[in-house]
């Protein structure tokens, strides 16, 4: 016991100095590790103050949210990894899976716990709209990937801190409508994946404007649920396929879709036989943006498949150092995916961080908060991966390059550009500062496609008929004409024979037609509008027969080209045209005051030529202005004997005998023809007198006449008769039941054809569209037709079935109402003749008169010289002698009993060939007038002197 008490004395002081030592050991290590944590906790706190928190949000189990990720971190690791940059970013993903309720969950959990300066991401504008009013209120800037179809209005003031990176789809549904355009498709229809929100994101009414303004349509829509929300995707979808079968179009235009629902849409759709050699489809860049991730079966579903995607440069600087980067780090974190190749969404992904870089750059260190970044992100000014990158209120200033693509095989081909303002164009130049223009600018798209089946045909974009399907065309089996279409009974029950002018001339069209048009017809009864609204409803794809185009139908059904024209004509019964004074009927009124007119001056040129030198032409003045009448009538008939002395008389009668031998032939042959000719006239002429009168009129009741006499001429309806066929009227006309019928310019044609003798019609003072084929709206078949119409016409073809089936009865011309009148000449006919004639004359007239003047200023200058004291006579002496020289051709002057020559020189302006010998006492009456004319001239003289 001692010892162990010994022992243990012994040993205690060991003990406690052990003790000691490890408690200062272990003091010391504690001192250690908190001076350690302190000095980390200052090196991160001051680094912190360096680093900017950016919260993503994607669908990160999409091959786009994958894309995005990608191309957010080779971005921030280039940002972070510069030497001269001394501030770091920091990446917060948060996977939304497209729904927007867990993309603002997302973006609240952001804000409040990672203390994020920043959102970027949001692939759709509903997740963009909701995250961006949690940004709005929480002051942090919102960067989307998406860009509403239509921008809302007030966006900036509703959403202060939203930045959007991508472009609306107003050029991409323009692009749409081009190509529409270009192919001559006339109705589309539309697909699209209902979202969360029961909408199309405006992209409907967009298409819809942009089609109107090429004149195409959406006939139908077909909106597909959620994929999400489908339990049994594939029948449902295969479902709602089948129900496009009831439309005409097969030119179906995807505007939305999740990529599972597109692969479903187009397996289908190439299972039942929608992706075929007659249809077209079309596909916006949502879509185009999976073409990359596709396999090859699914792309083979697409064979043939329009898409447009937003063009980029792959030549730039940049892109060559972003590609490998991004390919390297997408096949090492997808080792499943065969393409590594970034899509436009990647680009915009990495642009985004690219606009931070910038806005980082021009921040001070005092300005590090969400509001200055925000200024300084809209600032951003460069040319980025996806193109130039300038903010205007938020949103992108520039509209996108457009770029078609067209799947081939297993892959897709490029083939034109779309340019904004432009249109489209084969290829594109950089400009130095000005972004792009197109080389080679076309109207419509040029580029080559391989449609659905390996086709280089232009797919007509509407649903053929086939053999199986054939196509119904209705044809009007009551027809008040049976030469346009007759419909009978055929040798079996049931059986319909069909023939007719518009029959035939359907088969004439078939037979230009390059395809096979395999139909069936089916006799309608009932109205020409019934017919037609049956074309509308469907109930026939076609109607062929004499039908009006008028402009309330095309708003329902599209016409051929017309085959016939069309005018309303009045039919009215006629009666032999008589009058007293039908001899004066030949010429109109203006060329008998013209004729009168030449004839008179002929006259008094004759007279005035003729009356100094011919006694005929002489005497008293009613003598003189009798032998002027009777000489120049009794030319009219060739009848004038009195002889002519001057040569320059017989000039002017010669080109006068001339207009009068024309004159006169021309009146017999008019006159001839009024009266050999039956004329007929109308017994009435006036469509307001048949208002007026209160009488009744006939027209088919079948056709659209009726409404228009009544809603537009405002006939009365009791008196408006329905006549059922040609045959008919001439009954109606002769029991007085109507006094006039109203029929329509082919039928009138017809119907005087064979009761030319009976009726006649008015000219059409109503003009109509002309007759024509009618097909559903937009029916590219229309538009075959209507060339094979042109076609016809232009060879000739369409001529002879005219004169084929409305051929003139024997006793008619097919031309009455025209061939039977003769018109009355006018002066246009003649006016050349009457010139000659009147200028003949006026230059003979002239010729003597000069004559006359030589003659007597000659005598003049004798008397001046043989008078050693000549007068100065007056100005009115001078005057009254010259006239007198002018007409009697001798002239007295001051102590002279008699003038000079009495005449012009006989020898030259007369010729002895139409001389006759006189008689002595005609000679005597030639000296008796001229004594008594002396005797007249000296008294005068006498008189003058004694003044």
């Amino acid at each position: 016991m001692k010892t162990f008490e010994f022992f243990n004395n012994m040993q205690a002081p060991r003990c406690v100095s052990f003790s000691n030592r490890v408690y200062k050991l272990w003091l010391f290590i504690f001192v250690f590790i908190s001076v350690f944590l302190v000095l980390s906790y200052g090196e991160e706190t001051r680094n912190d103050n360096n680093v900017t928190n950016i919260g993503v949000i994607i669908d990160a189990d999409s091959r786009i949210g994958r894309e995005e990720k990608t191309a957010l971190e080779v971005s921030v690791r280039s940002f972070n990894n510069s030497v001269s940059n001394n501030h770091k970013l920091s990446l917060y993903i948060q996977n939304s899976k497209r729904d927007p309720l867990l993309a603002a969950t997302a973006a609240e959990k952001l804000i409040k716990e990672k203390q994020v300066q920043l959102i970027i991401g949001l692939e759709t504008w509903e997740e963009a709209a909701l995250v961006a009013d949690i940004g709005s209120r929480a002051r942090v800037p919102v960067l989307t990937f998406a860009a509403p179809a239509i921008a809302p209005p007030l966006a900036t003031s509703r959403w202060p801190y939203l930045i959007t990176m991508a472009n609306g789809d107003y050029q991409q549904m323009k692009c749409i409508a081009g190509l529409v355009n270009s192919f001559n498709w006339k109705r589309v229809i539309v697909i699209y994946e209902d979202n969360a929100f029961g909408g199309d994101s405006g992209k409907l009414s967009l298409l819809s404007e942009t089609l109107r303004d090429v004149g195409s349509e959406i006939e139908y829509r077909l909106v597909l649920p959620p994929f999400s929300s489908l339990p049994n995707p594939s029948e449902v979808v295969q479902e709602e396929l089948m129900k496009l079968f009831n439309h005409q179009s097969r030119v179906f235009v995807v505007l939305q879709s999740s990529l599972p629902m597109t692969i479903y849409l187009f397996e289908k759709a190439k299972k039942i036989g929608l992706v075929g050699r007659d249809s077209a489809w079309i596909v916006t860049d949502t879509i185009s943006s999976y073409l990359d991730s596709f396999n090859s079966s699914v792309i083979s579903y697409m064979e043939g498949t329009l898409g447009i995607k937003a063009y980029y440069s792959e030549d730039s600087d940049l892109y060559k150092t972003f590609y490998p980067q991004f390919r390297r780090t997408f096949r090492i974190e997808n080792p499943e995916e065969d393409n590594f190749q970034p899509s436009i969404n990647a680009l915009r992904a990495y642009d985004s961080i690219g606009t931070i870089k910038q806005a980082m750059e021009r921040l001070r260190s005092e300005e590090n908060n969400p509001n200055a970044l925000f200024k300084n992100i809209l600032l951003s000014n460069f040319n980025g991966l996806s193109g130039k990158i300038h903010f205007d209120e938020g949103k992108l200033s520039h509209d996108p390059i457009l770029r078609i693509v067209n799947v081939v095989g297993k892959k897709y081909k490029e083939l034109d550009f779309w340019l904004p303002g432009t249109g489209f164009s084969r290829n594109i130049v950089k400009q130095n500062g000005t972004g792009y223009v197109g080389d080679s600018i076309s109207a419509g798209f040029t580029g080559t496609v391989t449609w659905p089946g390996d086709s280089k045909l232009v797919p007509k974009g509407w649903a053929m008929p086939t053999s199986m399907n054939q196509m119904i065309i209705g044809v009007p089996a009551r027809t008040a004409f049976e030469k346009f279409v007759k419909v009978e009974d055929g040798k079996y029950p049931g059986v319909k024979n069909y023939g007719g002018f518009c029959i035939e001339l359907f088969y004439e069209v078939l037979s230009v037609l390059d395809y096979a048009l395999p139909f069936q017809f089916d006799p309608h009864n009932g109205t020409y509008d019934e017919l037609v609204h049956k074309v509308y409803n469907k109930t026939y794809d076609a109607a062929i027969g004499d039908i009006t185009i008028l402009a309330r139908r095309t708003d329902y059904v599209e016409f051929t080209q017309p085959y016939a024209v069309s005018g309303l004509s009045m039919i009215v019964p006629v009666k032999p045209e008589g009058s007293a004074w039908m001899f004066l009927k030949p010429f109109t009124t203006e060329m008998w005051l013209v004729t009168g007119a030449i004839l008179m001056y002929t006259m008094f040129i004759v007279w005035f030529l003729e009356h100094q030198s011919n006694p005929e032409f002489k005497g008293p003045w009613n003598n003189q202005i009798g032998t002027a009448l009777w000489f120049t009538f009794s030319s009219l008939f060739f009848a004038h004997r009195e002889r002519l002395y001057s040569n320059l008389t017989r000039v002017v009668v010669v080109v006068w005998l001339f207009v009068v031998l024309i004159l006169n032939s021309s009146y017999t042959a008019s006159l001839t023809s009024m009266l050999t000719v039956q004329r007929l006239e109308p017994n009435v002429t006036d469509i307001e007198w048949l208002k007026r009168a209160n009488v009744k009129i006939g027209c088919d009741g079948d056709s659209f006449v009726r409404n228009y006499l009544e809603e537009v001429l405002e006939f009365k309806s009791y008196n408006i008769e329905n006549v059922s066929s040609e045959y008919n009227y001439e009954g109606e006309f002769e029991s007085n039941k109507i006094a006039a019928a109203f029929l329509e310019q082919p039928y009138g044609k017809v119907f005087l054809s064979h009761y030319c003798k009976k009726f006649t019609t008015s000219s059409p003072t109503h003009t109509f569209g002309g007759l024509g084929f009618v097909f559903q709206k937009g029916s590219p078949i229309a538009r075959d037709f209507s060339r094979a119409i042109l076609r016809l016409s232009e060879d000739g073809t369409l001529k002879s079935l005219e004169e084929k089936w409305f051929a003139p009865s024997p006793d008619c011309s097919a031309n009455i109402t025209d061939s039977s009148k003769t018109d009355s000449l006018s002066i246009h006919s003649f006016w050349g003749l009457f010139v000659i004639s009147g200028v003949t004359s006026t230059i003979c007239l002239l010729l003597f008169v000069a004559h006359l003047m030589n003659k007597y200023w000659h005598h003049q200058e004798e008397n001046n010289v043989g008078n050693l004291s000549p007068v100065d006579d007056s100005v009115w002496i001078k005057a009254v002698r010259v006239v007198k020289f002018l007409y009697n051709g001798e002239v007295c002057v001051q102590g002279e009993l008699s003038a000079g020559p009495r005449a012009p020189d006989i020898d030259e302006w007369s010729s002895s060939r139409w001389d006759y010998d006189q008689s002595p006492a005609s000679i005597n009456m030639e000296n008796l007038e001229v004594t008594s004319q002396a005797e007249a001239e000296n008294e005068i003289q006498l008189q003058i002197q004694t003044n």
